[in-house]
C-alpha cells in the first residue's frame, strides 16, 4: 500500500495481481488497484480529470487521462472519502503506475493536481 497527501487530499492505493488473459494472440498480466481518496482539506473539492502513466518492464509507456474515474466525477465535502476499483493490463509480469487527479474547490473555482503516488504492479510479491 502506498499513499500521497497533497494539499489536504490523501490517495491510497492498493494493488492485486488477478492472473493472465488473452486478447487473440497476445497474453496480459491482468491487475487490480484500490484507490482510496480522502479530503483532509477544509474545502469541498471535486475530483473532474485523471492522468496516468502506465509503465511496464518492457520499456512501454502508456499515457491514459479522462474526465473523472470509473464513470464519476465525485465531490468530497471535508472529511469524506471515496473508493474505487478499477483495472491495468500489461504485456510485462512487473510494471508500475502513477499520475494525478484534477481537483476544483468548489466555492472558488480554482483546481489544483493530487498526485497519485507511484505503486507496483507485480504478479509476485518481490523483497527489497
Amino acid at each position: 500500500m502506498v499513499e500521497q497527501v497533497t494539499k489536504g487530499i490523501k490517495i491510497t492505493v492498493k494493488t492485486t495481481y488477478n492472473g493472465t488473459m488473452y486478447r487473440g494472440y497476445m497474453q496480459y498480466y491482468a491487475f487490480s488497484y484500490f484507490i482510496s481518496i480522502k479530503n483532509f482539506s477544509e474545502k469541498t473539492v471535486q475530483l473532474t480529470d485523471r492522468f496516468w502513466t502506465i509503465l511496464d518492464a518492457l520499456n512501454d509507456t502508456e499515457y491514459v487521462e479522462g474526465k473523472g474515474v470509473v464513470g464519476q466525477t465525485p465531490v468530497l465535502k471535508p472529511q469524506e472519502e471515496y473508493n474505487y476499483t478499477s483495472n491495468c493490463f500489461l504485456l510485462s509480469s512487473t510494471g508500475a503506475m502513477k499520475g494525478k487527479y484534477r481537483m476544483v474547490d468548489i466555492e472558488n473555482n480554482q483546481s489544483f493536481f493530487a498526485t497519485i503516488p507511484t505503486f507496483q504492479l507485480n504478479t509476485t510479491p518481490s523483497l527489497n
